[in-house]
């Protein structure tokens, strides 16, 4: 990891894996959502993150508000940016009613939150939030290229506008979220962006299989095939 250009941010909620990502030095960073947290069984949202934050002291780590009310999230974003220093507020470009959150997005960046703006799909979204932001604060620009890939669209033109609009800014960050493979990370090197987040299993799928022989690969496929179906008993 250490010969990439892109930064590598872990996605998750297992407090257990961070801490280990975190004392291999195998990731920059962290991020993690609401949706996350309830999967792991994380009930008390605030007690988790200072848990995390309790560990975890010297990498960003980005943690979401939850309010459906604009008002609301401004309110949940100053408790979670009071939390420490390495904590970024994820802010989604857009309520559920589908009113956008740009206003609330400028006025929190312009009173020193480092914001993680996330959910943004298309360059109108990357247009807004980055005409939104105080270019003097650290912030992210959280593109969802995993979800626009599956939505049958090429996810690294959306990338490389982002890398290239922000790229006189150094303190306003693109980020590729929502990776489904490795390859992503490659993808994402070359179309220069700054961050992609991985959930935990690809970051030790990197370690494990890049650069493997596919001769290799290969027979390890085979060899799975073959003693699964031993191993269950089927016959013809």
């Amino acid at each position: 990891m250490s010969n990439l250009k892109v930064k590598i941010y872990a996605d998750g909620a297992d407090l257990e894996a961070m801490k280990r990502m975190d004392s291999e030095n195998l990731v920059s960073g962290f991020t993690t959502n609401p949706t996350l947290m309830a999967r792991n069984g994380i009930k008390d949202y605030l007690s988790f993150a200072k848990q995390v934050l309790n560990e975890i002291s010297d990498k960003s780590i980005s943690f979401e508000v939850f309010s459906d009310d604009l008002d609301d999230m401004y309110r949940q974003a100053l408790i979670l940016r009071d939390l420490g220093e390495n904590v970024w507020v994820k802010i989604p470009i857009t309520n559920t009613h589908s009113t956008y959150t740009y206003d609330l997005i400028h006025k929190l960046s312009n009173e020193g939150v480092k914001i993680n703006a996330t959910a943004l799909f298309t360059k109108n979204h990357i247009d807004n939030v980055y005409s939104a932001l105080n270019k003097e604060i650290e912030s992210i620009i959280s593109i969802f290229a995993g979800r626009i890939a599956n939505a049958g669209i090429d996810p690294e033109i959306t990338m490389k506008y982002a890398s290239d609009i922000t790229s006189n800014h150094p303190k306003v960050e693109t980020l590729w979220a929502s990776a489904r493979e490795v390859f992503n990370i490659m993808q994402a090197e070359r179309c220069n962006t700054d961050i992609i987040t991985l959930p935990f299993k690809l970051i030790d799928a990197y370690k494990k299989e890049v650069g493997k022989d596919l001769d290799e690969f290969s027979l390890e496929t085979v060899k799975m095939f073959y003693d699964d179906a031993k191993a269950s008993g089927y016959s013809l």
